[in-house]
Formats: structure tokens, C-alpha cells, sequence
């Protein structure tokens, strides 16, 4: 079961709702088994029907496990973009659309599968 920080999944709802309505992008950092931090990559580009990260310009850091961004829609589900991007970046991929709030938080694994998650 993957763990979250509370804290965090509030600023992520509010990091998506202060892109709105582009989407936003960052990487998910663990600690001592919690996610509980994003890295947001610089020379990211925030836009209306998707998002680009840079992942030439992060450090090399094991603690990143995976990425979060936002849909703009109503739509939580993986998109055929989001799968090929979640294959390559790490175990958790979090996904949170539109009105941004915890029921409209999607975690999925890098082939898409739904995760359970537990907010610590």
C-alpha cells in the first residue's frame, strides 16, 4: 500500500487549482517509506491539454518514485500519453482532475493498474 503525506496531497490539490485549467506536472519524492514532497523540474511547461517535464534537468536521486499531474477534465483516468510517461518514471503515478479535491485523486502503477493508498 503506498503512503502519503496529508500535507502534501493538499498542496497538490492546490498546485492544481492554481494551474487551472492547464495541467501541472512534478515528480513525487519518497521518504523513509511516505511520499511526502514533489520535485518540480525546471524549464517545465504547464499547458491546457498536457504537460511536459523535464527529467535532463533533475539530480540523480533515488528517492523519487514516480510523477503526479493534474487533468483539467473530470476524467481521472490514465490517458495512452500518461502510460508510456508512467512506464518510464518510477512506481506511483498520481493523477487528480478536475474540481482538485481527495475524491478526485487517481494513484496507478507504472502499467496503469489502480493502487490503494493511506494518508499518513
Amino acid at each position: 500500500m503506498i503512503k502519503i503525506d496529508g500535507e502534501l496531497l493538499e498542496f497538490i490539490s492546490h498546485a492544481a487549482k492554481s494551474t487551472h485549467p492547464n495541467e501541472f506536472a512534478a515528480f513525487l519524492r519518497e521518504e523513509k517509506g511516505i511520499i511526502s514532497e514533489i520535485v518540480f523540474s525546471p524549464f517545465s511547461i504547464f499547458g491546457r491539454n498536457s504537460s511536459t517535464i523535464s527529467h535532463f534537468s533533475l539530480p540523480i536521486d533515488a528517492s523519487i518514485v514516480g510523477t503526479v499531474h493534474s487533468h483539467p477534465s473530470e476524467n481521472g483516468l490514465p490517458s495512452r500519453e500518461d502510460l508510456n510517461f508512467f512506464s518510464r518514471y518510477g512506481k506511483v503515478h498520481i493523477i487528480i482532475c478536475y474540481p482538485y479535491q481527495r475524491k478526485n485523486l487517481f494513484f496507478y502503477s507504472r502499467k496503469g493498474e489502480n493502487l490503494e493508498y493511506e494518508v499518513v
